[in-house]
């Protein structure tokens, strides 16, 4: 495992052991992994006696408290999820929407003030990068009320990238080995080694921010705000619980759907026929009247193409491909007739799950969004929750899913290349 993850390319490991040993494989001593989608879900499903297993220690952040992300224990992860419900449904934010709008507003100027190149004048524009500041900035706007400023600055706001860059691939390695873990939580190395909110550079210093953020909440004539944070703090969450869900939120909430951008996006402009079929579906859409400025998002839920790039975005480049290990219940479990003992771990081959022939027809390596269109209402359904896995399922989905949808959704037809910019109507 330590050589899979140094590599980078685990998802690829993990695809080929599928492959090679069938849906249900050992990678380890007590470590199966699966590319079933049925077994996927079974185990993740509300009433499931699934529980999530050591792999979650690594995943805090905040490696001092648990977030919702790494809460191991069903009956207290179940009960801080309903408390932070509302907030992520926009239940409570009334908001949402509009917030994601400014920011997409902002992003579009941000590429017009900086890049547009002239006839004496190159100015190359870094999609990765952008695409970075556009969800911190959304992140942050949506669950704190106001953004960080990533895309008015063209910075690296706080460093959150370089630290990331430097301590996701350390979180991965730490998860898929267990003694890493353990060594990662000892009490003696963390008073020793672990982050500090003090610190000037690295995850310390994110702990800050997220701190002086949520201490302002909790101020005594702290006037009740009507965005996530807000949302959170009315249901009961304590301060020390918003911190650690604040730092984990600015992560989970911008670097994935950051990923789904930029890697659909490189899909579509080296496709040209799908480029131009999405270019004249969503121009098409601007003169009928059937999109505003900018486009809403059941505006471009009804923009059948849209959808099926959307999909088959997430599909063919998976934004999150980490195990995700769920540990069998003592009783043991049993699939296609073969006996699971209790305490086994079972991990998610997510990139193998998007390659199921069977689900996605025999071309499962090319990017091809008509596989979505004129097919019947179950087959287009089965694929959707396929796809839907990388957001997790059941107990454990992703509480984020819901924005990350609509920051897709809005994404590919508010930044069109300029020789589209403008149709009659527009």
């Amino acid at each position: 495992m330590i050589k899979t993850d140094r590599a980078a390319r685990c998802w690829e490991a993990y695809t080929s052991v599928n492959r090679k040993f069938g849906p249900l494989a050992r990678i380890g001593p007590n470590e199966l992994i699966t590319d079933d989608p049925e077994l996927i879900r079974n185990m993740s499903s509300a009433r499931s006696a699934y529980v999530r297993g050591g792999w979650y220690d690594a995943a805090r952040l905040d490696p001092y408290d648990d977030t919702m992300a790494s809460l191991r224990d069903n009956a207290a992860h179940d009960k801080l999820k309903a408390k932070t419900a509302s907030g992520y449904a926009g239940k409570e934010n009334p908001d949402l929407e509009a917030g994601i709008n400014s920011q997409l507003a902002g992003m579009v100027d941000y590429i017009h003030r900086k890049y547009v190149s002239s006839e004496s004048e190159l100015r190359p524009l870094d999609l990765a990068r952008m695409t970075q500041y556009f969800t911190l900035d959304t992140i942050t706007r949506i669950a704190y009320g106001k953004d960080f400023g990533y895309l008015d600055s063209d910075s690296d706001v706080f460093e959150y990238i370089r630290t990331t860059e430097e301590i996701v691939p350390q979180i991965q390695l730490r998860s898929d080995v267990p003694w890493l873990r353990k060594l990662q939580l000892n009490q003696l190395v963390l008073k020793l080694m672990g982050p500090k909110a003090t610190d000037n550079v690295g995850m310390g210093k994110l702990m800050a921010v997220a701190r002086e953020i949520v201490a302002k909440r909790f101020e005594p004539k702290a006037e009740e705000q009507q965005d996530m944070l807000g949302a959170f703090i009315r249901h009961g969450l304590t301060q020390r619980q918003c911190e650690t869900e604040v730092l984990f939120q600015i992560i989970a909430g911008s670097d994935t759907t950051a990923t789904a951008l930029r890697a659909t996006m490189l899909y579509i402009i080296t496709c040209p026929y799908v480029y131009q079929k999405l270019v004249d579906e969503i121009d098409e859409a601007i003169r009928a009247g059937r999109v505003s400025s900018p486009i809403s998002n059941n505006e471009a839920k009804a923009l059948r193409y849209l959808q099926a790039v959307i999909y088959e975005g997430l599909r063919i480049h998976s934004p999150f491909t980490a195990l995700l290990m769920k540990q069998v219940p003592p009783e043991g479990d049993t699939y296609h007739g073969k006996f699971i003992p209790g305490g086994t771990c079972i991990g998610h081959s997510t990139w193998s799950v998007m390659r199921n022939k069977q689900i996605f027809g025999d071309d499962v390596e090319l990017f091809r969004p008509e596989r979505w269109l004129n097919i019947g209402p179950q087959e287009r359904a089965t694929m959707e929750r396929t796809v839907e896995l990388v957001f997790g399922y059941g107990r454990w989905a992703c509480a984020g899913k819901l924005v990350a949808f609509m920051e897709l959704n809005k994404f590919y037809v508010e930044v069109r290349f300029s020789a589209h910019r403008k149709v009659s109507g527009e």
